[in-house]
């Protein structure tokens, strides 16, 4: 499978959104292919943002689905994108008008997970933390008491650094997640906002 890819200083999560700024012509044109088609695009962390080098680009990534969209009067792009599934990355070209162009294999989407007990006071961060960001969080399905869309939220959320996020991101196991957030919020509760009774063990 082929996909246009949008190299970032970033990291998508499945379920989760992201809000863009486009301008350049290559990405313009993806955009507009996007839209007329609703062709999805992949949304890949690159390691060195000024460097076009595929060596720099993270091997799994996560596909991206236009939501909303808007222009201004400057004639930048603004996006909301939604993620979808993880894919691997095995090869990548560039096109003749610029565009970063990949060969992917779509991965298994991780299963629903009811969320065990000893978590439950991660979830309840969680939903405390989402009211700042209401706005960007319209359009997503909120489900704290699946233990993956808990994962995700909080490595997408959290301060973490984006190679930790990419980590985080490849895990397999959403209970894995789980454990390094926990312990990454407990290593780091003394600055971070945690709404009452919420001290993690």
């Amino acid at each position: 499978m082929k996909i246009p890819l949008f190299p970032l200083q970033t990291v998508l999560f499945p379920g989760g959104p992201l809000s863009l700024r486009v301008f350049e012509r290559r990405y313009l044109d993806m955009v507009s292919d996007s839209l007329s088609s609703d062709q999805l695009f992949g949304i890949i962390l690159n390691k060195q943002s000024s460097s076009n080098d595929a060596n720099n680009f993270c091997k799994i990534g996560v596909l991206a689905q236009i939501v909303d969209w808007d222009q201004g009067s400057d004639g930048v792009l603004g996006l909301q994108v939604i993620g979808k599934e993880r894919f691997l990355l095995s090869n990548h070209y560039v096109a003749e008008d610029g565009l970063n162009m990949g060969e992917i294999k779509i991965l298994e989407p991780e299963k629903k997970l009811l969320l065990p007990q000893e978590y439950t006071t991660l979830s309840a961060i969680l939903e405390s933390i989402l009211h700042e960001f209401s706005e960007l969080y319209t359009s997503v399905k909120k489900d704290f008491n699946d233990a993956s869309w808990v994962g995700y939220r909080l490595a997408e959320i959290l301060p973490i650094e984006l190679s930790q996020q990419q980590i985080y991101l490849e895990i397999e196991e959403p209970l894995d997640r789980l454990e390094l957030l926990k312990t990454f919020m407990t290593a780091n509760q003394n600055f971070m906002k945690m709404p009452k009774d919420s001290t993690l063990q």
